[in-house]
């Protein structure tokens, strides 16, 4: 006999789908997968909940190459089960697994979020408090667990142009909350400013928050590992969640 989803699970899959997906700016591909059965459907219990996306554009102009949700026994609302809406009566705990490639990161970079927020800031260079303007910043995974940024800085007041590269090895937080970047290294390039460099590692921190992917109901996602390959970023996590958004 053909595993196919009843009626019940197919509605709230739906609707799964489209409550996610109104919060994305972007969408390739998304699929939901509520599993139960129609008994346990009106006694208000779910044996999971799957989420699989590629392609998502989430809030800052972030885009994610994969991100995939699961969790286990779900309690929910019957009454809003039969409207085809995913409610839970108590929270529950979710294993999530995000990807983002070299492009992704990129493109967060070098978007206007994030250029606006290294720009409301001063930084000392020479002694001298200077506003930075990104005029193009690459991030790369070269492999070897690390990752690579070299950015071109303008100076607004002196309309100077300076170059900043260097390489650091990604690292959790104990608590799970943030990536920061450790074991500086300049390779060949001189040092222009510490300020300058906490900016760019500052905002490589900000991006890699995982608050960033946060979507409606589900509370920050913490992170337990990270994986870094050649072109890829793979974090591993687990998100404690009040709310499925539905339609």
């Amino acid at each position: 006999m053909p595993d196919n989803p009843g009626l019940g699970e197919q509605a709230l899959n739906k609707a799964a789908e489209i409550g996610i997906s109104s919060q994305l700016d972007e969408v390739e591909n998304l699929d939901v997968n509520v599993k139960t059965d129609p008994l346990k459907l009106v006694q208000g219990q779910v044996d999971a909940v799957s989420i699989e996306g590629e392609g998502l554009v989430m809030q800052k102009d972030l885009r994610v190459e994969e991100l995939e949700m699961q969790t286990g026994h779900v309690a929910i609302n019957p009454l809003s089960a039969a409207f085809g809406n995913i409610e839970l009566t108590k929270p529950t705990k979710a294993t999530g697994r995000v990807v983002l490639t070299e492009n992704d990161i990129n493109r967060a970079f070098n978007s206007e979020y994030v250029r606006s927020q290294m720009q409301s800031q001063k930084i000392h260079i020479n002694g001298q408090l200077r506003t930075i303007i990104p005029q193009h910043v690459d991030f790369r995974l070269p492999g070897n667990s690390k990752v690579a940024i070299s950015a071109s800085i303008l100076l607004r007041e002196t309309n100077e142009t300076q170059q900043v590269a260097f390489s650091a090895v990604p690292k959790v937080s104990t608590n799970g909350q943030t990536v920061s970047l450790e074991y500086i290294e300049y390779g060949d390039t001189q040092e222009i400013s510490p300020d300058l460099t906490q900016a760019l590692i500052d905002e490589t921190s900000e991006i890699l928050n995982l608050s960033n992917f946060d979507l409606e109901g589900m509370t920050t996602l913490r992170v337990k590992q990270l994986e870094v390959e050649t072109g890829k970023l793979t974090l591993q996590a687990e998100a404690y969640v009040e709310q499925i958004p539905s339609a």
